[in-house]
């Protein structure tokens, strides 16, 4: 007789990245997940879920940058476009703008990703097999 999986409860990616954008627990919205700044929590302290499975890893930062410098960059060029300031200027602007927006960004991206992971049960975030 094959052995079978037990069948895997339906998690909602929607719902799990929208939870990790609020910086909160992926299943039920409620704890927080991370402890420090992005350091990931061992368990939700509300529902108990094991969130230490995660492996977000290089990509949170990776699609900050994306995200941050798409932004800067076009505002960076149309800024030029328009009124044409001198370097200084461009860079006392869109340094912080840029460096503000990262790290506002990078938190929710990381728990948006998180959120992912757990609702498409990956990397330990799975269920138990028989």
């Amino acid at each position: 007789m094959p052995m079978t999986a037990v069948a895997k409860e339906e998690r909602s990616v929607g719902q799990a990245m929208l939870n990790g954008l609020r910086q909160r627990c992926p299943h039920c919205g409620k704890g927080r997940m991370f402890n420090k700044y992005i350091k990931v929590n061992h368990s939700c302290e509300n529902c108990g879920t094991e969130l230490h499975h995660q492996r977000a890893d290089d990509a949170p930062p990776y699609f900050t940058m994306l995200i941050v410098l798409h932004f800067a960059m076009s505002g960076l060029l149309t800024v030029e476009q328009i009124y044409s300031p001198a370097t200084w200027i461009q860079l006392t602007i869109w340094l912080p703008v840029s460096l503000v927006s990262a790290l506002w960004m990078l938190p929710r991206i990381k728990g948006a990703l998180i959120g992912i992971q757990w609702a498409r049960q990956m990397h330990g975030f799975g269920g138990d097999f028989t």
